[in-house]
């Protein structure tokens, strides 16, 4: 691990360890050693991958009171501080404009393996069981209903659409999260996606028998 990486976790963990909405420490350091992990299996430039791992949320619209694209521009602020290769600057910064989910009918951009592994180690953390968990967290703190029948989803055609959403979070898994699987891109990460995907499908088909009290033990 470069000094500049571990240089990276430090200021990272003491801004995000006491976030309330599952965009915390624990999240950015699961996904970076996600990401380490998929480098392993399908290549790239190792620091450029942990260096966007680490700060791609340095300043989500989620939580910098909903400026949009700031992430970008934050990260490669910190970065020049640190005297950074301007040019590796730029990578960096091209992967955290693009990591973002934008929307249901908004298409992914991402063209380098770098960008692939580390948008596919954030995606993989917002499925399966963590993304569950993970979603009622951050609906619980921005006072989101739990679930609300009579509103259906919202597939969004623009990520000013997507980011202004407020809806429950059992929409969000089919505004989101159960359209990620088909969004990855590496082979490894698209084995690891399959099987957490199942596990959010039998999820809802559990929390709609136990909301509508059907399939009883009788």
């Amino acid at each position: 691990m470069s000094e500049i990486v571990n240089h990276i976790i430090q200021l990272v963990k003491s801004k995000f360890e006491h976030d309330p909405s599952g965009h915390d420490w624990f999240h950015i350091e699961r996904v970076h050693r996600m990401a380490v992990y998929l480098h392993q299996k399908e290549g790239g430039e190792l620091e450029l991958i942990e260096l966007a791992a680490l700060l791609h949320d340095i300043s989500d619209h989620k939580m910098n009171g909903g400026i949009l694209n700031q992430g970008g521009i934050v990260a490669s602020k910190i970065l020049e501080e640190l005297s950074y290769p301007a040019e590796r600057i730029e990578k960096v910064k091209s992967i955290i404009d693009a990591v973002s989910f934008k929307g249901a009918n908004v298409l992914d951009t991402m063209e380098t393996i770098e960008g692939k592994i580390v948008q596919d180690a954030d995606r993989l953390d917002a499925i399966g069981a963590i993304g569950i968990a993970r979603a009622f967290s951050f609906g619980g703190n921005r006072n989101r209903a739990m679930y609300v029948p009579s509103e259906n989803p919202e597939m969004h055609n623009s990520f000013e659409d997507y980011a202004r959403s407020e809806g429950h979070t059992i929409n969000h898994f089919y505004e989101k999260l159960l359209l990620l699987k088909d969004r990855l891109h590496t082979d490894t990460a698209r084995k690891i996606g399959q099987q957490r995907h199942e596990f959010m499908e039998n999820y809802l088909k559990q929390f709609y028998n136990e909301w509508n009290t059907e399939n009883l033990i009788e």
